[in-house]
């Protein structure tokens, strides 16, 4: 199922990423950086392996993982928080739960038509990106 997901994704809207981050402890000047940023998303498959790499011209974010298997993570560049990570798919979402420092915090993923969807959550706070495939992948 994930196949549809692979290639290279760029953002076209953001929704109160600046409150996600404030959730998250982030800093204002690091969170005025980041909200004038366009990320790029590209996402792979290498056998029961999966990574997403969140990309800007500021910081990079790569993210591995094997489907239903918990692993350790650490956002380093972010907000530098290591938590127990599990992802699963929840019917054709992808979902993830981190489990840390901070409470009620995970993402998913989901396309809808030609789009890639992003929610990230944090302690009542919801960032709701959407991402469009580069033509050529």
């Amino acid at each position: 199922m994930l196949a549809r997901f692979c290639g290279t994704w760029d953002m076209i809207s953001n929704y109160n990423f600046n409150g996600y981050m404030i959730a998250l402890g982030i800093g204002a000047c690091l969170r005025m950086i980041a909200l004038k940023l366009k990320m790029r998303k590209l996402i792979e498959q290498q056998g029961d392996l999966y990574i997403i790499k969140t990309c800007s011209t500021f910081k990079n974010y790569t993210l591995s993982f094997k489907v239903g298997q918990e692993f350790e993570e650490f956002t380093e560049g972010l907000d530098n928080r290591h938590m127990k990570s599990l992802v699963w798919w929840e019917g054709n979402k992808l979902v993830c739960e981190q489990t840390g420092e901070k409470k009620n915090r995970g993402w998913c993923h989901w396309i809808e038509e030609d789009k890639l969807h992003l929610e990230l959550y944090c302690e009542g706070q919801i960032c709701k990106q959407v991402f469009k495939k580069k033509i050529n992948d």
